[in-house]
């Protein structure tokens, strides 16, 4: 299988939850598989995790799970008759208080707050859009309002205030359960639905430092799907480990107009702060159903490779599509396309950049001269993952291979762009470490005698933030 830099996230759900499908899918090039906790119980999670975990070693790979919070509940209610159709210029009642069953003139709400959240004026967007309402007036729990853009409106679908303003917190109780449970099975990365500011991202890491016992800490992702989100994407990106570009509410709350310039945005910053980036949301649609994808989404995820992000995000698409591996294997060639043609002039990088640290600077001079030398590869030998995300954050024709000893930095590393994590024993002698991963590559195939490659490794051996060496080698 050709080398792929950018990386595949892939829900899972009834449609691949076979073993042997599932397995298939992480060879034909899943990296990361995705938890929906919007969906299931607790156990069905664990049973999940484990079925990734065996599909996994079965297929020689290893990937990360990532967890993802189902967030606050901002939905109408339950109808009658399961659904309504709204005709343009009706009234509807959005009715907090509200206990029967939903009709025609109104709705219940599973979100009680939304008589204080909005106003006369206001514009209510539900089921993604579809659905526009105009708020005329708020009488007690009652948010009275006109059918603006009808359709059908069925049961707990979603509500969204154009231009953000709902105060639902991003963590609620289930959430915090939903961290126990995904602690419970080492989750690798957690992402936050809704998050409005730093402070949801901090108060996340608490719950999952305290959930876990045996000293595992996951990465944090931070789903930016708010319109509140987006003047706070700085210091979110500051107390994250990275951040979902959430296309769908977003759209939503700041219309679809805006979002590929917010995504293009939201990537940057986030390889400038060094943090990872997925994108999400119907990048492969239309394969749901279809075995191929439109020429727009074959864009849409090229675009999204050329933008620098570290992964493109399949939702329905493997959860419950009808083709959920040639969906995989559709996305690992656009990717590779894509790849192709992306090149940005690394010097560039390096005019005014400053460090602080030295195991930054020496992952900076490892890509600098491995690019100058036109290296077969650059290595580093890392116990935390940093020293690999630092040289992922930049453009580089040759591949990032990093080699740990702890499976858990393995599995963090299947999300970051470019970077081929390996397992490796390391010696506390560097020499003995040094010789060791010479072997590991040329075995693998990597180098050859006579290639030259940067080799980045930090001295005491194991110390996390420790590496402050960088030797040239040519392969013996």
């Amino acid at each position: 299988m050709p080398r792929r830099a950018t990386k595949i996230v892939a829900t899972l759900g009834p449609a691949s939850s076979d073993p042997v499908l599932l397995e298939a899918m992480i060879r034909a090039g899943v990296n990361v598989v995705r938890l929906n906790f919007s969906h299931g119980k607790a156990q069905d999670h664990v049973d999940r995790a484990r079925l990734v975990r065996e599909a996994s070693q079965r297929a020689g790979r290893e990937v990360a799970i990532m967890a993802d919070l189902q967030g606050p509940k901002i939905r109408v209610g339950k109808f009658a008759e399961g659904k309504v159709m709204l005709e343009p210029g009706a009234p509807f009642v959005l009715d907090a208080s509200r206990t029967e069953l939903g009709d025609i003139h109104g709705v219940g709400l599973d979100y009680k707050e939304l008589p204080r959240d909005v106003k006369a004026g206001d514009v209510l967007l539900l089921n993604d859009g579809l659905i526009v309402l105009t708020v005329n007036a708020v009488k007690g729990e009652q948010v009275q309002t006109t059918v603006k853009l009808g359709g059908e409106l069925s049961n707990n679908k979603g509500i969204n205030k154009q231009g953000g303003g709902l105060t639902a917190a991003a963590l609620t109780a289930k959430d915090m359960e939903d961290i126990k449970t995904a602690m419970s099975f080492n989750a690798d990365y957690v992402a936050v639905s809704f998050p409005k500011n730093a402070t949801d991202m901090e108060m996340a890491r608490q719950l999952c430092n305290v959930a876990c016992t045996n000293g595992h800490r996951p990465g944090l992702i931070a789903k930016i799907e708010r319109a509140e989100a987006i003047p706070e994407l700085d210091r979110i990106l500051a107390v994250s480990d990275g951040i979902m570009v959430a296309r769908g509410d977003l759209a939503v709350e700041v219309g679809n107009a805006a979002v590929p310039g917010l995504q293009k945005h939201m990537i940057k910053r986030a390889r400038e702060m060094d943090k990872l980036v997925i994108t999400a949301t119907q990048m492969m649609e239309s394969m749901i159903v279809n075995p191929v994808p439109t020429r727009a989404e074959v864009s849409d995820v090229a675009n999204a490779v050329l933008d620098g992000t570290d992964a493109v995000m399949l939702s329905a698409e493997t959860a419950a599509g009808k083709y959920p591996l040639e969906t995989v294997e559709m996305m690992a060639a656009i990717c590779l396309e894509a790849e192709k043609t992306d090149h940005d002039p690394l010097d560039d990088d390096f005019v005014g950049a400053h460090f602080d640290r030295i195991d930054h600077a020496i992952a900076m001079g490892a890509l600098f001269t491995a690019h100058h030398l036109k290296a077969k590869a650059i290595v580093a030998l890392t116990d935390s993952g940093s020293t690999a995300l630092w040289m992922s954050r930049h453009s580089v024709r040759m591949p990032i291979y990093a080699l740990t000893p702890k499976v858990a930095t393995q599995r963090k590393m299947a999300l970051m762009r470019n970077v081929s994590p390996l397992l490796m024993d390391t010696s506390a002698d560097r020499d003995t470490a040094l010789a060791d991963a010479e072997a590991h590559l040329k075995k693998r195939g990597i180098v050859q005698s006579g290639d030259v490659y940067a080799i980045t490794v930090g001295e005491p051996m194991g110390t996390p933030g420790g590496t402050n060496t960088l030797k040239i080698c040519r392969a013996d």
